[in-house]
């Protein structure tokens, strides 16, 4: 009985053999994905083996209508997952709880940025990192945080923190101050924090990054960021993307190109502008015929033009400073007596100049005039660098248009604006 049943057992197996592999009439087989788990995209993990069997879910008849397909886009039925890219734009991730500092390889960076509209100062207070990437061989890093304000010059705009030695848990609690802010500023700038480990006989390297943009700070608001660090945006190739992806490629394209051939920023300027009107006779009796204030100048009236300071200007000398002054002019200048210069402040990207010069002219006229203000490098002994400059007057935009009908409308009253310096020399500078 014992062999018997043993040979009835041994044919029973060849015949289910037979009926798999062996050709002949079609006889009904078992669904196949009564063998196979059901693929979710929601699943916690991994498939470690696509081909493991189930028999507890093969018996319950689940996932017979889905047969192993293709993956596609979006997650609809039969997709399996969804493709997604990481923003070039904006790829500060805010998390909710300490703990999600684990999703990251990279570490993460906790901040907070604060924007005071009456001073136009952004203070970004730089306060710890936490699970930083190993980058020396002790297994640790000297971490430090740069910041930058895109798009413009990044030497231009540049702020540091001081270095934190052998540690990827480092804590600063230092703030950082951008002057010279403006709302558009605001509205339409990013903030780039970028964590680098400091090396002494190589170059620094790169940690990680993580950008903010500023419209996400309300003004006289103190914002908390506890963000992760992510390596920079790459700028992916069209030819090794799919057709629904070409898109995406050319406008990280255009925006990486508009951040690197847009005008470039070199630093911010303080003006002041006031226009004196002429003083008339019973004024001046009221002054007792003059006085402080009743100079020839002031009784004939003309434009003020107060230079304040400077802020984050462009380092034009190998030593990493400039060594700045202001001139103006305010044409057209028929007479070439419109010039005048600044003081030379030496190694400096933050000069304060707090100088005054005064047009002597009527406000007819000064409303067909404009005003030239240019920033120089001195070099003994070579010619003078340019660093940047601006022209204020009835044909100007923005904020240089608005600084100068603000003066024209509102006489007798100081009106004070920063501005933004570019690398574009003006073009009537090119015959003084």
């Amino acid at each position: 009985m014992t062999v018997q049943r043993g040979k009835k057992l041994s044919i029973s197996i060849q015949e289910h053999m037979a009926i798999d592999v062996c050709p002949g009439p079609i006889r009904p087989i078992r669904q196949i994905s009564a063998y196979f788990p059901r693929l979710s995209p929601t699943s916690p993990g991994p498939v470690t083996s696509p081909l493991a069997l189930s028999p507890s879910f093969a018996a319950s008849g689940i996932g017979r209508a889905n047969l192993l397909s293709p993956l596609l886009p979006h997650g609809r039925p039969g997709g399996g997952g969804s493709l997604s890219l990481p923003s070039s734009v904006d790829t500060s991730v805010e998390m909710n709880s300490s703990d999600s500092d684990d999703c990251t390889a990279l570490g993460t960076l906790e901040f907070e940025l604060r924007y005071e509209q009456s001073t136009s100062e952004l203070h970004c207070t730089m306060l710890r990192a936490k699970g930083l990437k190993p980058m020396d061989f002790n297994g640790l890093a000297d971490p430090y945080v740069k910041l930058h304000l895109l798009p413009g010059a990044c030497k231009a705009n540049k702020l540091k923190t001081r270095t934190i030695r052998n540690s990827l848990n480092p804590v600063w609690n230092e703030t950082l101050t951008y002057v010279g802010i403006t709302e558009e500023d605001m509205h339409r700038k990013t903030l780039r924090l970028t964590v680098c480990d400091e090396d002494k006989l190589t170059h620094n390297e790169l940690i990680g990054e993580s950008r903010v943009p500023l419209k996400r700070v309300k003004p006289n608001q103190t914002k908390h960021f506890h963000t992760c660090l992510e390596h920079p945006p790459p700028l992916p190739s069209p030819t090794a993307m799919g057709e629904a992806l070409r898109g995406i490629s050319c406008y990280l394209r255009k925006w990486e190109n508009e951040q690197l051939h847009s005008l470039e920023e070199r630093g911010r300027l303080l003006l002041s502008l006031q226009f004196l009107p002429p003083l008339g006779l019973e004024y001046e009796d009221a002054e007792g015929g003059g006085g402080e204030g009743g100079g020839e100048g002031s009784r004939s009236g003309g434009l003020c033009v107060g230079v304040k300071r400077c802020a984050h200007l462009a380092a034009m000398d190998v030593n990493g400073f400039s060594d700045p002054y202001v001139k103006i002019y305010l044409k057209p200048d028929i007479e070439k007596k419109s010039k005048h210069k600044t003081m030379v402040m030496k190694k400096t990207l933050n000069p304060e100049f707090n100088e005054e010069f005064f047009y002597k002219i009527p406000l007819s006229e000064l409303a067909s005039k404009t005003l030239e203000v240019t920033v120089w490098d001195y070099d003994l002994g070579r010619s003078n660098d340019f660093i940047g400059g601006v022209c204020l007057g009835c044909h100007s935009q923005g904020d240089a248009l608005r600084h100068w009908m603000g003066c024209l409308k509102n006489q007798g009253r100081r009106v004070e604006q920063w501005h933004i310096l570019t690398n574009e020399l003006p073009q009537t500078l090119s015959h003084d």
